[in-house]
């Protein structure tokens, strides 16, 4: 391609678009079970994810994570905001379209053992999905079974084995084969390595990353290890309290990260040197409650260079420097 060409060529278009998510719980009490509070779960959300990119969304638990990702799926109803995935809005889509699209967009668990029956085999579990979307006959979809379990390492006779007689690795590998069966464009991974041991984890990844890479897969992992999300992540979103505080590339957000709570989950990565020692930023406090969440910044009762701005007025979400946005008062005024 000429240089000419490059600099005409259209910028590549986003494949997920979420603007502006809410999704509050209501709280009842009294006699008459009025609502009385909201849990403010996921408030004003918004960021995209391009085709064959996997974003990582990371933050403690309780931060919104996983209600994004069931919000996105339709297994939750937003409060407010829109998602577009591929130029559709999902939440204007009922009955056969939204079923159709349902199909591109496929969840792995994070527990593995949870979510597969024990009353049914994992070859029978597979190919559920496929019989609700009447993809092929009953030979057929026994075939794209035992062709997806070679996919992810296992082997065609463990088709006619329950949940219980697999390892954890095993099952989440089967949760992938489940996922991966219908053949989707967009994969959610909500914390699919977090219950497995750290060797075991490594191989969940690789896998992962090989069918990304076959099948032009699509991803939003959700997890709350960041080391997990630098092996595997393309860009990391941060979250804080049911807001996103920090977007970035992978490598610039470990470089230079610039909102105290992410440098506080940075200091918390093990170094893999006994010679070197990081400086740990501990957070005092506790999280704050989503029902009744801080005036102003929600970090600003546990951040350590919070200034009187912090207290009085939410930060807007800016991009300082290119890719890179932040809701923080004190680095954006740096970077003025």
């Amino acid at each position: 391609m000429t240089e000419a060409n490059l600099q005409h060529r259209e910028p590549q278009k986003d494949f997920l678009a979420v603007k502006n998510l809410k999704k509050y719980y209501s709280v009842r009490g009294g006699v008459f079970q009025r609502v009385v509070a909201q849990v403010q779960a996921v408030d004003d959300v918004s960021f995209t994810i391009k085709p064959g990119e996997t974003l990582g969304l990371v933050g403690e638990s309780g931060c919104g994570k996983t209600t994004i990702g069931r919000t996105i799926l339709r297994l939750t109803e937003p409060t407010a905001g829109s998602i577009e995935f591929d130029g559709a809005e999902l939440f204007k889509l009922k009955g056969a379209e939204l079923k159709a699209v349902r199909r591109d967009m496929q969840v792995i668990f994070q527990d593995p053992y949870a979510s597969l029956d024990p009353r049914v085999s994992i070859g029978e579990s597979i190919m559920e999905g496929l019989g609700i979307h009447n993809i092929g006959d009953t030979k057929e979809r026994y075939e794209i079974t035992l062709a997806t379990l070679k996919k992810v390492g296992l082997e065609e006779y463990h088709a006619r084995r329950y949940p219980h007689e697999f390892s954890g690795g095993q099952r989440q590998r089967i949760g992938i084969a489940r996922a991966l069966a219908l053949r989707p464009r967009f994969i959610i991974c909500d914390e699919p390595v977090s219950a497995l041991d750290v060797s075991i984890q490594s191989q969940v990844l690789n896998i992962l990353k090989d069918l990304q890479a076959e099948f032009g897969l699509t991803y939003l992992f959700i997890a709350h290890n960041l080391g997990v999300v630098e092996h595997i992540s393309n860009r990391v979103a941060v979250m804080y309290l049911g807001k996103m505080v920090e977007l970035t590339n992978r490598d610039e957000l470990f470089r230079n990260p610039l909102h105290p709570y992410t440098k506080a989950l940075m200091s918390a990565i093990p170094i893999p040197d006994p010679t070197l020692k990081r400086e740990r930023i501990i957070l005092k406090g506790d999280v704050p409650s989503p029902i009744n969440p801080p005036k102003g910044c929600r970090f600003h009762p546990r951040c350590p260079v919070a200034i009187a701005e912090c207290n009085k007025n939410e930060p807007p979400f800016l991009e300082i420097n290119l890719g890179h946005a932040v809701a923080c008062w004190v680095a954006q005024r740096l970077k003025l």
